[in-house]
Parts: C-alpha cells; sequence; structure tokens
C-alpha cells in the first residue's frame, strides 16, 4: 500500500512538474557562468531590470542564428520587449554591466542552468570582434560570425551542465560572450549574454 501511494505521489509531482515547465512561451535556460546578464538581475546584482528578474530561464527566441533569429540591437533579450533591459549597453542602474574575468586562449567552463530539459541541436558560443562599439547595443556585425566553440548534441537532452571549450586568442579589454542554446524539435533558442573582461 505503502509503495502505491508513494508512486501514486511521485507521479503526481513529476506530472506537476512538467505542467509547470511547459508551459506556452516560459522557457528553459541561461548561463551562470560567465554569468549572464539575465542572472545578474535574477540575483539582484544588477537591479531596476523589469520582469527578467523573476525569469532569467525565459530568453527563448527563433533559432538560426546569426542568419535568422533575434534582431540586431535585441539579441540579448531575444527580440523580447519585456526584457529589454538586457540590449543595453549600461545595464539598467546606469552602471557598466559587470564582467567575469576571463584569459584569452584559455580553457574556460561555461555553465547552465536548466529549469526544463529539451531535445538539443547544440550549443553556439559567439564572441564580440576587438574593436566593438561597447556603447550600443549588440549587433551581428559586432560579433565574430563563426562561433568560437560549438557542442553538438545530436537531438538528445543536455546530460551535463557544463562543458569547456578554449577562449580566442589575440582579445583584450572588455567582450560579450553570446550563448545560444538551439533546440531541435521547436522553431526556438534560448539566449544568454555575458560581459567578460580580457
Amino acid at each position: 500500500m505503502r509503495k502505491r501511494m508513494y508512486a501514486a505521489l511521485l507521479g503526481l509531482t513529476t506530472a506537476g512538474a512538467f505542467v509547470l515547465s511547459a508551459g506556452g512561451a516560459s522557457s528553459h535556460g541561461y548561463t551562470d557562468l560567465p554569468i549572464s546578464r539575465q542572472k545578474l538581475c535574477a540575483n539582484g546584482t544588477v537591479t531596476g531590470c523589469g520582469g527578467i528578474q523573476w525569469e532569467p530561464q525565459s530568453v527563448e527566441g527563433p533559432k538560426g542564428f546569426p542568419a535568422a533569429g533575434p534582431a540586431d540591437g535585441t539579441i540579448c533579450s531575444a527580440n523580447h520587449a519585456e526584457f529589454g533591459a538586457l540590449n543595453g549597453a549600461k545595464a539598467p542602474d546606469g552602471t557598466a554591466w559587470p564582467t567575469t574575468k576571463v584569459t584569452a586562449g584559455a580553457s574556460q567552463t561555461f555553465r547552465w542552468q536548466f529549469t526544463a530539459r529539451h531535445s538539443t541541436t547544440d550549443f553556439r558560443y559567439y564572441i564580440t570582434k576587438n574593436g566593438w562599439d561597447d556603447s550600443k547595443p549588440l549587433t551581428r556585425a559586432d560579433l565574430d560570425t563563426a562561433p568560437f566553440l560549438t557542442v553538438p548534441f545530436s537531438g538528445q537532452p543536455p546530460a551535463t551542465l557544463s562543458h569547456t571549450g578554449t577562449l580566442p586568442a589575440g582579445k583584450t579589454g572588455h567582450h560579450v560572450i553570446l550563448a545560444v542554446w538551439t533546440i531541435a524539435d521547436t522553431g526556438n533558442a534560448f539566449y544568454a549574454c555575458s560581459d567578460v573582461q580580457f
């Protein structure tokens, strides 16, 4: 009897979690290493961010970047007007976006926090070009067109929360790393912008 009650309770809990995670466009992942702008808003390091502080996992937009995907100037928010604070050259409180110190040409761990795991095509990481203008919202012209790291998943859900790659050599100063998690079985991807200091 106890086993059946436990199984029923576990089933209800699992079903409830699935319903909560599968609703509409509510979404499911962000980077916290290097820390993303949405995580900085969610943990209170940056204030005045609006709704993204409660939904750091919801920066979901059309996949196919850079040929498709969010419009220039709205890449960091994935075209979501309500998350527009993420697009600013400065943080919403008027200060510079906090940066993570990194080393050019060195190994770097990229860590994701998932609230739901999806069938995944790949994770791709782009970085701004040397000499990009950090006083304006991010555009495709600001980014090196090829990702410096691609982690394929062949349609499988991510088994781990992190992976490691090598940062490009020859970078100095402030840059933005754009992480794109491409979902295999929908038309969308998740986007996260992280400010780094070489």
